[in-house]
């Protein structure tokens, strides 16, 4: 539960719809940013905002152990203690806007080696909605595959760009084996079967080995991420 030194700014988004999205970007305190995370969070219907405790907390610690900005929002209707994002939930449709207004910003804020992430209901969206948008790649964190379909896998693989799936070996609603029929679309997929985990990435064993990922994906000089820092570097 540790907060790491980062410069820390309430953010709003405007979507093409004209709804006002709330955020935070948390950037490195000290240094150059070295990638930029745009997150995508849970199925706000069943708990998911951006509080979720996997981005909660690399908004906490990589800025400071990585250089990596972490954008985090609540999506269309989603609320947390930094407020409630106008509209209502779309289930998946709408907040393609959503993903789109995020990623405009972080562009208009010079925010550089855009990757999306999205955890579960956010893997959609990042399907959904992500391949046509000015990123580098896309890490997918336990997708359902609910509403993605594989017209959007191929859009992605038309694009070239990596896409990253962590797949927990006893996930609720896609495992490793099905998980890699499914993608097959996404020729690109590297698919990374974690043992042991479950869809939410309980406990701090898994929420670092999710944050090892996906430090080793888009900042590969800054990984692993130290377990081990200096009393100063706490917030």
């Amino acid at each position: 539960m540790t907060v790491l030194r980062a410069d820390r700014e309430d953010i709003e988004l405007r979507t093409e719809d004209g709804l006002t999205l709330v955020g935070e970007l948390a950037l490195p305190a000290d240094g150059p940013v070295t990638a930029t995370l745009i997150t995508l969070h849970p199925l706000p219907t069943h708990g998911g905002f951006m509080d979720s405790h996997v981005y909660r907390k690399a908004a906490w610690r990589l800025p400071a152990l990585a250089g990596i900005a972490v954008l985090r929002f609540n999506t269309r209707g989603t609320s947390s203690q930094r407020g409630t994002s106008e509209g209502a939930f779309d289930g998946g449709v709408g907040e393609g806007a959503d993903v789109r207004a995020a990623v405009d910003f972080a562009v208009a804020r010079g925010l550089p080696h855009r990757w999306l992430v999205g955890w579960s209901f956010g893997t959609e969206l990042a399907l959904m909605h992500g391949s046509e948008l000015d990123v580098e790649g896309a890490i997918l964190l336990s997708p359902p595959l609910h509403r993605a379909g594989d017209d959007h896998l191929r859009a992605w693989a038309a694009t070239g760009r990596p896409v990253t799936a962590l797949v927990p070996e006893f996930d609720d609603f896609l495992q490793p084996d099905e998980a890699r029929a499914r993608f097959a679309p996404l020729t690109q997929l590297e698919l990374i079967a974690v043992p042991e985990a479950k869809h939410l990435w309980v406990g701090e064993k898994f929420v670092r080995e999710v944050l090892d990922r996906i430090v080793a994906r888009v900042a590969p000089d800054r990984a692993p991420v130290p377990d081990l820092v200096p009393a100063a570097m706490v917030e």
